[in-house]
């Protein structure tokens, strides 16, 4: 059979390379095609044209035998990509298109000297007689050694787990196979992370072997790796490539051994290399746990727990995370939990004071000191190779050091706060799940780590809490230059700064209620006395600061503090506010003579107020930190409504000014809770008809998501209460109108700007905007259903008691599990790139510590098609309860206490369905985020 020879050249389109992998990227297997999907692919949909070959090639026959031609090797070769370490160096095939395979395990990494011995880098069992062992990366046989030892010391029953996060592969050597792993050109000494969503490392394995198996056939059978990396000299070396057998992946390394061996199991458990454990990969590790009755405290089942071994590249950061955690499971199968001899070496105590997030734990938490020296005694017990509590503290001393010698252009010195910033997140986690286990261990599980969590949404804030550093001096504070004018942050959208001397002045129609931008102390003279004229004759005003960030005039200027760090009480802002302005005033180290100031004049808002308060004896003065961009917590709603009620008890006539920053986000929020606070107190005007809207996109316009309908249809009476709040929004925002700021409108074009947005950052932050609005609108329209229903009791009981004990504060997450599918406006566009929940932000005017977020959720929020099956709460009594609501389709509510239990059916649709632990919405990669702090 012939050929008709063309000399017309054979032109291919080479798939794009992964990019970003350890960043935005994603990587699979689908951008780096083999021979054989190359030839049906590329080949079969272009013109069939007849190649002279200078070697035998395999003969292909298209177009119903009417053509055929030979495949060239040389046009296979076009379609991958050539790249060397440098010039020195041979060039050779890049897997995924960009990587160089390295080997991950050197001599010098084993510093316990147990390859020998036992087979693997770094082997050990932590201290006590637990049965938890670590080790680094073991080879084919070396994990065998393993495993013979394993059985030789009695261990019937073992449940192995890799907790590497990159794709591993095993090349042969000699009688053995090595573990190697690509990485990039750039970043040689680290491995790849961050795969991005929906990329299982397994098939990545699998793709990458089938690439090196394709790149071998194309060079003789031999594929280049590297084993030293700081030195070039004698690098690559050649490794024979024969057949797919000659490269293993790590599923097969870990399970072909256990093969006839069905008490030993493996798995995989990926965990990140710095920071705390994703719920998802706790989830995960809590999956395994149920499927290993021996590790469960069952009536039925005797005899000893398993060993619990963890493997990871080195044998030190995740092997150690792995075996605290194996560690806490292990203690609390034994019930030994809280016996001090469970470990014999004395813990060394951490200085817990000069962490706020510690410290709120032991507050929130009524046995948290306990549950904090169990997971210390867990880390000294695995402290052979790395002690958690140790690192911590160093890196805190790093930090310190950072900030009296900033070092100039070193970029190590800027991963310090970040470092930091992890191992104290990596402790807390382990704090979380040892509570947890208090919890669930005797239930079996029945919730996993990420709903239990989210059930209790105390805890569910404390990452975003995160700060690594102490008590900072103002000098430090200083020092990094983030004391700024407000001026340049305070747009001033509705033009009153030439009339009242302060951005953004508006006052709410027909009730004493009024909102602006942060004034000065010359303007806050003239709106005194403005508001107590003879026009508006008001006796008494209450002003309300918003601002969560510490504020100082200075020189007739307002000036404020973007200080990173936790959120703090209101007596801790003004205690820092007096510290920077005696600091301000000190004389030099040194120097004597008079102080030097940098201003003429620095006023705290105390001081500032206080100076006013002589000419308007009815003036009172609160400081209500609230957060910016999101909703305010729950607290806050109790503060706000503490100084309403108390004021107009006094004097129904009392003017509220509420200010914060810009006079826009958090003022508006404050001045929609007095209106309705008012409203329950003196009565509700008539709310009219709904208007019709005609403009794209009306019914989200109108504040009808998915979210916020799911929550009014099981609140009681949920759509007048809904329609009270939306008839305050548009009372507050007759003056802001929507090009300025409306909390309905915002939350959609914000959502809008997010989709248009060509930059993925941009697209992001603006994607998490949205949201955090959202979040503000919903708990308005909860909070006005708890001045309903807890009217008749004179709001005893806090908004925030009420959320813990009525709700669990699982309502509130109804609204941000529900962006995984589409983002909640339209089904053809879905968030890209990492999760947004503990993901860090830099705000307009502001600075978050919040790590990047990493994590999963659970359902659909605007345009979803599942529903939510409410669930029935149970406690030991089986009586129904007489306050059960009588909406349509409520469940029955199994209470001791007669309450009204509409609460926690609206908890259900978020936690679990009528079967303990398992989820009524569907489970993907995608965004899980909490209200209560800007991120």
């Amino acid at each position: 059979m012939g050929t008709t020879a063309s000399t017309a050249q054979q032109t291919v389109s080479a798939g794009s390379p992964f990019e970003g992998l350890q960043g935005s990227g994603t990587m699979d297997g689908r951008h780096s095609v083999s021979v054989h999907s190359f030839q049906t692919t590329s080949l079969h949909n272009s013109k069939a044209k007849s190649i002279i070959p200078n070697k035998v090639a395999p003969v292909v026959i298209t177009y119903n035998c009417k053509e055929e031609f030979q495949i060239h090797d040389e046009l296979l070769k076009a379609h991958y990509t050539l790249g060397r370490l440098s010039e020195a160096t041979p060039e050779h095939y890049l897997v995924q298109g960009r990587y160089f395979l390295v080997r991950d395990v050197t001599e010098k990494m084993d510093v316990l000297g147990t390859v020998g011995s036992c087979g693997a880098p770094n082997f050990r069992q932590v201290q006590g007689g637990l049965t938890v062992f670590g080790m680094g990366q073991p080879s084919l046989s070396g994990f065998r050694r393993v495993l013979q030892k394993l059985q030789k010391d009695g261990h019937r029953e073992c449940v192995i787990f890799c907790v590497r996060e990159e794709p591993v592969l095993f090349l042969r050597a000699d009688e053995d196979f090595v573990s190697y792993t690509p990485r990039d050109k750039q970043n040689l000494h680290e491995n790849l992370h961050g795969l991005g969503p929906g990329v299982r490392t397994e098939s990545l394995e699998l793709a990458i072997r089938k690439e090196i198996h394709d790149f071998a056939q194309l060079s003789e059978n031999t594929y280049h790796v590297y084993h030293n990396t700081e030195d070039p000299r004698g690098e690559p070396h050649a490794v024979a490539i024969c057949g797919e057998d000659d490269v293993h992946v790590t599923e097969e390394v870990y399970k072909r051994p256990l093969f006839l061996q069905p008490t030993y199991r493996y798995h995989r458990l990926p965990l990140p290399e710095q920071g705390g454990p994703l719920e998802a990969q706790l989830d995960a590790f809590v999956s395994v746990l149920r499927e290993t009755p021996s590790l469960l405290r069952l009536c039925d089942v005797h005899g000893p727990p398993p060993a619990l071994v963890f493997s990871c590249q080195t044998g030190v950061g995740r092997t150690n995370l792995g075996m605290v955690l194996g560690t806490l499971i292990l203690l609390h199968h034994s019930g030994t939990t809280s016996q001090p001899e469970a470990a014999p070496m004395q813990a060394k105590p951490l200085p817990l004071g000069q962490f706020q997030v510690i410290q709120s734990f032991l507050r929130m938490v009524p046995q948290g000191r306990r549950m904090v020296e169990e997971v210390d005694r867990a880390i000294t017990a695995c402290a052979e190779l790395h002690d958690l509590k140790e690192v911590i503290l160093e890196n805190q001393k790093l930090e310190g050091t950072r900030l009296e010698r900033p070092a100039q252009g070193s970029g190590s010195q800027h991963s310090i706060p970040q470092r930091a910033l992890w191992s104290l997140e990596r402790y807390l986690y382990l704090i979380l799940f040892n509570y947890y286990l208090h919890e669930q261990y005797l239930l079996a599980f029945a919730l996993s780590f990420s709903r239990w969590l989210c059930a209790h949404p105390e805890l569910y804030r404390l990452p975003r809490t995160l700060s690594s550093a102490g008590p900072v001096a103002p000098r430090d504070l200083l020092a990094e230059g983030s004391l700024r004018k407000d001026d340049l942050v305070s747009p001033d959208a509705l033009s009153t700064v030439r009339e009242m001397d302060v951005a953004n002045f508006r006052r709410v129609p027909r009730m004493p209620i009024y909102g602006m931008a942060q004034p000065s102390a010359k303007a806050l003279g003239s709106i005194l006395a403005y508001l107590t004229d003879a026009k508006r004759k008001l006796q008494r005003v209450i002003w309300v600061s918003l601002r969560e960030e510490a504020v100082l005039e200075c020189d007739g200027h307002m000036h404020s503090l973007r200080q990173p760090g936790p959120p703090m009480a209101p007596d801790q802002l003004e205690t820092l506010e007096a510290q920077l302005k005696t600091h301000l005033s000190e004389t030099p180290p040194g120097k004597e003579g008079p102080p030097i100031y940098r201003f003429q004049t620095c006023l705290t808002m105390q001081e500032v107020f206080s100076q006013h308060r002589r000419a308007c004896p009815g003036l009172t003065y609160h400081r209500i930190p609230v957060p910016d961009f999101c909703a305010p917590r729950e607290e806050d709603f109790d503060r706000l409504l503490e100084a309403l009620r108390a004021a107009l008890s006094k004097d129904p006539g009392t003017g509220f000014v509420f200010s914060c920053l810009s006079g826009q986000g958090r003022t508006t929020t404050a001045m929609v809770v007095a209106v309705l606070v008012f409203w329950h107190i003196q009565g509700f005007p008539n709310v009219g008809d709904e208007e019709l809207v005609s403009v794209p996109d009306a019914k989200f316009t109108k504040g009808e998501f998915q979210v916020v309908m799911k929550v009014v249809q099981l609140l009681p009476d949920g759509h007048r209460v809904k329609k009270e709040v939306d008839a305050a929004l548009d009372t507050v925002s007759e003056t802001m109108t929507p090009m300025h700021y409306h909390l309905r409108e915002i939350i959609i074009c914000t959502y809008r700007q997010a989709k248009a947005a060509k930059e993925a950052q941009e697209m992001r932050r603006l994607q998490l905007r949205s949201l955090q609005y959202l979040e503000r609108y919903v708990c308005l329209i909860l909070f006005n259903a708890y001045l309903h229903l807890e009217k008749a009791c004179s709001w005893q009981r806090p908004f925030s008691t009420w959320m813990r004990e009525e709700t669990s504060g699982s309502t509130t997450y109804l609204a941000w599990w529900g962006w995984q599918e589409d983002g909640g406006f339209s089904r053809s566009w879905k968030p890209q790139g990492a999760p947004l929940r503990r993901r860090k932000e830099l705000p307009e005017g502001r600075r978050s510590t919040v790590k990047e977020a990493r994590s999963t959720c659970l359902g659909t929020w605007a345009g979803g098609t599942e529903e939510a099956k409410a669930w029935s709460c149970r406690t030991q009594s089986t009586s129904p309860c007489p306050g059960s609501p009588g909406w349509p389709g409520a469940p029955t509510c199994h209470s001791r206490s007669p309450k009204k239990c509409w609460p926690r059916a609206v908890a259900g649709v978020v936690l679990m369905d009528s079967e303990v632990g398992k989820g009524t919405l569907r489970v993907g990669e995608g965004i899980t985020w909490a209200p209560g702090r800007p991120y």
